[in-house]
């Protein structure tokens, strides 16, 4: 099959033959990994977001009226956004990915400016920054393998 084949077969919606499909499939390898890296974040964002949740409606020993503004502003933003990053992340849409990396660098900042109530402190950092450079490189690799399609 020459280039002219393959570009007519890239441009039809449906594409008939063994060798086309298999280099297809072979080649969604990274975007599945991508897809599969986004839903497991969503599952541990949603409990995140859950978790804060639960700090305000079920405070361990301070109730959420009685914290300092700082720390109650910090624990209802991320409330709302570890939740909505989770759906995002879940749909594997590109807003998911940036609302996560946003979140993830506030709860990092979180840890370093509020280290009394958020706790984790080098540890956190390490696995966010761990989590963010998985999700570059699988991002850059599914990139790539659609490119070379």
């Amino acid at each position: 099959m020459d280039q002219g084949d393959e570009d007519r077969l890239d441009s039809e919606v449906i594409v008939v033959g063994g060798d086309v499909a298999r280099r297809r499939r072979r080649a969604s390898r990274w975007g599945m990994l991508l897809v599969v890296f986004m839903r497991a974040m969503a599952a541990v964002w949603m409990l995140f977001g859950l978790a804060q949740w639960a700090n305000i409606i079920w405070p361990r020993s301070v109730p959420f009226e009685a914290l300092p503004t700082e720390v109650a502003m910090a624990v209802g933003f991320f409330a709302v956004a570890d939740l909505l990053a989770a759906v995002g992340l879940w749909l594997a849409a590109p807003w998911g990915g940036a609302l996560w990396l946003a979140t993830a660098a506030g709860e990092a900042l979180a840890t370093i400016l509020l280290p009394a109530y958020f706790s984790g402190g080098a540890l956190t950092l390490v696995v966010y920054a761990t989590l963010v450079a998985i999700y570059f490189t699988v991002t850059w690799l599914a990139a790539q393998e659609r490119e070379n399609v």
